[in-house]
């Protein structure tokens, strides 16, 4: 089981107003650089999520390049039942 402190979600954010995981953070991939020390500063580990999986693992590489504790949780909803399934939860 993996676990984390912050999720953070790629999208951008007319995208996550639609719909996100609950306590998570919007920060669109294409500020993902600019807000890097910002990300650093939040909990870790982080989980990552997108609306597929596919800007997630971008920033997933890029993140765990610049030291970050993170990790690809797919999209935005794969995360949300991997949640309720406990398959990733929350770290205390």
């Amino acid at each position: 089981m993996k676990k984390f402190k912050t999720i953070i979600d790629v999208r951008d954010e007319y995208e996550y107003e639609e719909g996100h995981v609950a306590n998570s953070l919007n920060i669109p991939l294409g500020e993902i650089q600019a807000k890097l020390e910002e990300i650093k500063a939040l909990p870790q580990p982080i989980a990552l999520c997108c609306k597929s999986g596919g800007r997630s693992g971008a920033a997933h590489q890029f993140l765990s390049q610049q030291d970050v504790d993170c990790f690809n949780a797919g999209g935005w909803e794969q995360a949300e039942q991997l949640i309720e399934a406990g398959e990733i939860c929350w770290a205390d």
